[in-house]
């Protein structure tokens, strides 16, 4: 009933390990983010349990500073891999928290699912995401994030510097004004470290936030 996609979404090294787990009490039968609803309702089946559905969560890079908005320290011409760049003075963006860019999100996925758009920032395929982790655990920078399927609002930025040093690096930063904050009806984005972050369960997608930011990075 598994898909055989062997990913490790689950927590476990393959799917045979899950199915030993599920079958021995020791996982959930809706742990699979592959197959999904439909695979969870087939073990539930199988186990003679409830399979209760959670939301479905995507991978997503939070993070708008492609090469047109974000400032360069240095060019880096080594190996066209994130962590290694990373390791050359943070990988020549002058944000330090940023996107690379050099793909290696794109060539750990399984699914084809994430890709490095012309200006430098990885893009995920909600569509074709299956929460699997693999990019999560490549990034360097840790710029990629689950976040609800459909989420229509999301800060796009992972900077937690101060607002003034922020925006010497890039034109779509969190400034960590409060703006949004402020002007939320539903009290769902605070600003936490000096970066907005949204509680996914009170957001309405009332898009005030996203209007009322200055830079936006909503």
């Amino acid at each position: 009933a598994l898909p055989g996609a062997n990913c490790g979404g689950c927590g476990f090294p393959g799917c045979d390990q899950f199915a030993g787990a599920v079958a021995a009490g020791k996982a959930p039968v809706n742990g699979c983010p592959v197959g999904g609803a439909d695979c969870a309702a087939a073990l539930a089946e199988i186990m003679g349990v409830n399979a209760e559905a959670g939301v479905k969560k995507i991978a997503h890079v939070i993070c708008k500073g492609g090469d047109d908005k974000c400032r360069t320290t240095f060019k880096y011409e080594g190996i066209t891999d994130c962590r290694a760049a990373a390791m050359v003075a943070g990988g020549g963006k002058s944000c330090t928290f940023g996107c690379l860019g050099y793909g290696t999100c794109e060539r750990v996925c399984p699914f084809d699912a994430i890709h490095v758009m012309e200006d430098g920032l990885a893009v995920v395929d909600p569509e074709k995401c299956t929460a699997c982790g693999k990019c999560i655990e490549a990034c360097p920078k840790t710029v990629i994030t689950y976040v609800p399927y459909g989420q229509q609002v999301i800060v796009n930025c992972n900077n937690k510097e101060k607002g003034p040093q922020v925006k010497k690096n890039c034109d779509v930063s969190c400034i960590a004004c409060g703006i949004c904050e402020k002007n939320c009806p539903f009290d769902a984005i605070h600003v936490n470290n000096n970066l907005a972050s949204i509680d996914y369960d009170k957001c309405t997608s009332c898009m005030i936030c996203v209007e009322k930011c200055p830079t936006k990075c909503i």
